[in-house]
């Protein structure tokens, strides 16, 4: 009750220093504080050290939020961080003795470390000593041999014992057993350590005593208190009455840390004034701390001290043992040995790692923290100086915030297409010399974002597809790139929405979303459309998406697929379409002319003409090119007046298409010449029976029409040399007149311009010629077999007889 009452005490007191403690740190430096707590050692583990948030005015979620963490650069942890509840814990065991050995007052630093914005904070635990350890003696036994001439007040050093405890629980006192001629005699090191020693007070008589049997007890302060035992045994010599004696009572030098085995460390001397075996002096080293003393070794007859051990300054900084010189009777003597050690850069920085993200985004801005770490040297001075400096050239760097705390961050703006990952190394140099350098590297992922939209390696696509393709096939394919990463390098092609010719290009053309791939959706007509203009976008899968577009050109190539179309001459299903030649026509005249186009384009649309089948072949020819049919030689009274002739028109396509029309040329002089024959060839059999019976009609319809014809010719003469009049003195346009059933292909096929033929003819010369470009005079001379003949419409625009040598264009329709 006792210890826990007076530990309560200071713990009050200590709590009254922390605060106070506490308060001048926060108002000082807001980034860095300093607690100090005490406690006993040995406390079970989860036992409350303190209220770490109440004690430094911290928010409970400041401590979630800046990742709160304790930052102890040892191997044990012997602390641990509620966050939850902002308190601090014991972790591991806490064993003063073995925390700092007989280093008073005990305590060990930690740092707790806080994030965005960074905080440092230093806690101190003072590990407070409880009496769990017994004073103890290296050895159990100890033996002397004192001559029995000793003199009076000769001392004789005891083996110090050793108490792991400081302080009160520490070695307080020796006690030494009653006896009559010892009397026992402590001291003070100054480092507090205290040793004892025999001092004669009563001279001894071998003869009556030759042997002493003491016991040297050490007792501590503590509560209960406790102690340790060693036995004495005294053998008492012979007469050997001078000690030896030190020249020094203190010696001190000076070693190098890791000094190799076997360096001289200082030299002691001894005299005995005594003379022979009782003036031999031998040295060793008294029994003192624990270890210390296993540093060195001594040459028992020079006294001189060498290293045994590896020394290190981290350890001790100061080696203090004392040395004894012994004679031949027994006598001895002691001296202090105090050695300084000098640190040397032995030890390397010692990189360790608080945090690190990876992968970092690619757009993080320029000082972005990426890493903080921690860095220590164990030397002192100059050799404890650390500087962290980043390898190579990276846009990266490091900066020191708080003490041996150092922050990674960005240095430059990120690209993750030309920077995708990057090895940062960190390189701690010391100020030593030669300085010592320790590297660690660390792997950073640079993430993407969607930065980039994709690119088309052309600006504009085109390609032939012939018509009459098959529905749904492939006709080219494009492809972009995107250089992100993942999905937002994933490009999707999407069809641009337009028109063509009115419809919706999805009409017309796809795209496949995911190849690029442009599928025909149905057959093309090159007739109808010869070429498809539209835009495909290449759209990427970020967030928000990028796109980018380009454009397509799908030109239509022409196919044979279309057979020349006959325009002149008109194939009529109930009439007989007839051309009439005079017999005295000169070779060489033109009969006619096929008229025939081809809607295809390109060599598929160059037409040809040639003579399938003729009644007479050797009275006709066809134009190859024109499709001209004209006579080759001159016509006699033996050529038939029916001729048919069977005309082919191909085009130049491969393969090949044609058409066929049949043209009926009358040879004849005279208008019942040609009805008397067409009738024959047309209704032999149907009206042989009735011969008579429709010339008779036919003649009398014949004459009825001709007597019309007459009366109309002469009504329109005078009502055109009227409307001569009369348009003669106007500025009206005159308006071209076409013969019926004749078609203008208005440029789309062989015949590009209009044509009409005037045959020119004179009573005396029998001579014709060709003339373009005129409006001729036409008769048209219609029959219809139903009527047996009868001539139902006889149209003439000028007459005959009035204009004999004005141009005939005849065309006979039966």
């Amino acid at each position: 009750m006792a210890f826990k009452e007076h530990h309560r005490d200071r713990g009050v007191q200590w709590r009254r220093g922390v605060d106070l403690f506490i308060l001048l740190n926060i108002i000082l430096n807001q980034a860095e504080a300093q607690i100090r707590y005490s406690i006993p050692e040995e406390m079970k583990k989860g036992s409350l050290l303190g209220n770490v948030a109440q004690d430094l005015g911290l928010d409970l979620k400041r401590l979630r939020s800046g990742r709160a963490r304790i930052v102890t650069g040892e191997n044990i942890q012997f602390t641990e961080l509620k966050t939850d509840k902002g308190t601090l814990v014991v972790n591991e065991r806490i064993d003063r003795e073995q925390l700092c050995g007989d280093l008073t007052p005990c305590s060990f630093t930690f740092e707790m470390l806080l994030e965005n914005p960074m905080e440092l904070h230093t806690v101190t635990i003072e590990v407070l000593d409880v009496n769990d350890n017994a004073p103890t003696f290296q050895n159990s036994h100890l033996e002397f041999e004192i001559s029995e001439s000793a003199v009076l007040s000769s001392r004789f050093v005891l083996e110090s014992a050793d108490d792991a405890d400081v302080g009160e629980n520490g070695l307080q006192n020796y006690i030494l057993t009653p006896n009559d001629n010892f009397v026992l005699k402590q001291h003070v090191n100054p480092d507090g350590s205290k040793y004892a020693e025999m001092v004669l007070q009563k001279p001894l008589d071998r003869e009556e005593q030759p042997r002493l049997s003491l016991k040297l007890v050490a007792v501590d302060g503590g509560n209960p208190q406790r102690s340790g035992t060693v036995n004495i045994d005294v053998n008492i010599l012979d007469a050997n009455d001078n000690a030896p004696v030190f020249n020094q009572s203190v010696y001190k030098a000076i070693v190098t840390e890791n000094a190799p085995k076997g360096t001289h460390v200082v030299t002691v001397n001894a005299s005995d004034i005594d003379s022979g075996s009782n003036g031999q002096v031998t040295y060793f080293l008294s029994k003192s701390k624990a270890g210390i003393a296993d540093l060195f070794d001594i040459d028992e007859t020079t006294g001189k001290i060498y290293v045994s051990r590896e020394i290190d300054f981290e350890k001790d900084k100061k080696i203090e043992f004392r040395v004894e010189a012994k004679d031949q009777g027994g006598l001895t003597d002691s001296s202090k040995i105090e050695i300084e050690v000098i640190d040397v850069n032995d030890n390397t920085p010692v990189i360790n790692v608080m945090s690190f993200t990876s992968p970092l985004s690619e757009d993080s801005p320029p000082g972005t923290t990426i890493g903080i770490i921690n860095v220590k040297d164990l030397d002192s001075g100059e050799n404890g100086q650390v500087r962290c400096t980043i390898e190579g050239s990276v846009p990266f760097k490091i900066k020191s915030n708080v003490r041996n705390y150092y922050t990674l961050m960005t240095d430059a703006a990120l690209d993750r297409e030309n920077l995708s990952e990057c090895n940062i190394t960190v390189v701690a140099s010391d100020g030593g010399s030669p300085p010592l350098l320790s590297k660690r590297t660390f792997y950073l992922k640079v993430s993407d974002v969607n930065d980039n939209a994709p690119v088309f390696p052309r600006v504009f696509y085109s390609a032939f597809i012939p018509e009459n393709n098959s529905p749904g096939v492939s006709v080219l394919s494009i492809n972009a790139k995107d250089p992100d990463e993942n999905q937002n390098a994933r490009v999707s092609y999407i069809l641009e929405e337009c028109e063509i010719g009115g419809s919706p290009v999805s009409e017309y053309v796809s795209v496949n979303a995911e190849s690029g791939m442009i599928h025909a959706v149905r057959s093309y007509d090159y007739e109808q459309i010869k070429e498809l203009v539209f835009v495909v976008k290449a759209q990427d899968g970020g967030s928000p998406p990028l796109s980018s577009n380009v454009s397509v050109k799908i030109m239509i190539q022409d196919q044979n697929d279309n057979p020349p179309q006959v325009l002149y001459p008109v194939q009529t299903g109930g009439s007989l379409v007839a051309e009439m030649v005079p017999r005295s026509v000169d070779v060489g005249y033109l009969v006619t002319k096929v008229v025939a186009v081809d809607v295809d384009s390109g060599q598929n649309a160059w037409l040809s003409y040639k003579l399938q089948k003729a009644t007479d072949r050797a009275l006709f020819e066809v134009g190859l090119q024109n499709g001209e049919i004209r006579t080759i030689r001159q016509v006699t009274d033996k050529d038939a007046v029916k001729q048919r002739l069977t005309v082919i028109v191909e085009d130049n396509g491969q393969p090949s298409r044609s058409a066929t029309v049949i043209v009926n040329v009358a040879v004849a002089d005279s208008f019942p010449e040609v009805l008397s024959e067409f009738t024959d060839f047309t209704h032999d059999k149907e009206y042989n029976d009735n011969l008579t019976f429709y010339l008779v009609l036919a003649l009398a319809v014949v004459s009825f029409l001709f007597i019309t014809c007459l009366v109309v010719i002469i009504s329109v003469k005078i009502y055109r040399w009227r409307q001569s009049r009369i348009l003669y003195h106007s500025n009206l346009p005159v308006i071209p007149y076409y013969p019926p059933r004749y078609s203008d292909t208005l440029g789309t096929g062989t015949l590009q311009h209009v044509y009409n033929y005037e045959v020119c003819r004179t009573t005396d010369s029998r001579k014709s010629d060709c003339k373009f470009g005129r409006a001729g005079s036409q008769n048209v001379l219609i029959m219809d077999p139903s009527s047996t003949g009868t001539m139902q419409r006889i149209q003439s625009e000028k007459s005959i007889l009035d204009e004999p040598d004005s141009p005939l264009e005849v065309s006979l329709i039966i």
